[in-house]
């Protein structure tokens, strides 16, 4: 089973998915199998990461944009603004795709394990995944 699902998100940041995902291992009928995500975007990404302490997720954030800043003089790619480029060097850097099991019809995530799209741009918009459920 293939599902196409849309995230709006409101500029950068890791915005919690899992509760997206989650209904579509009921919708697939089966106790166990295999969840595989994907992003279709070249400057966003997704994570699995801990889902208790918001400050982890603030201090990722803060890191990832200290790595790879705005403005670098390297940076030829410009037309699209000051942080398109580094949004796709920071989705170069992290994972466009995801496998994660699943049983009894529950995704196999540890106790402090979310499932999270960073979006690695400053606008609104709508990121779209693709959930394959096997």
């Amino acid at each position: 089973m293939i599902r196409q699902i849309r995230i709006a998100v409101n500029g950068q940041g890791l915005y919690p998915i899992t509760d997206r995902i989650s209904p579509l291992l009921v919708e697939y009928g089966q106790p166990e199998g295999l969840c595989t995500l994907f992003i279709r975007h070249t400057s966003a990404s997704l994570l699995i990461q801990e889902n208790y302490d918001a400050s982890a997720r603030q201090d990722l954030e803060n890191w990832l944009n200290r790595l790879v800043p705005e403005h670098d003089p390297l940076y030829t790619h410009t037309l699209e603004g000051a942080d398109d480029m580094p949004a796709h060097i920071k989705a170069a850097l992290t994972a466009c795709q995801l496998a994660i099991p699943f049983q009894d019809g529950r995704l196999l995530l540890g106790t402090w394990q979310g499932i999270y799209l960073w979006e690695h741009r400053h606008q609104r918009g709508t990121r779209t995944l693709a959930v394959h459920v096997n």
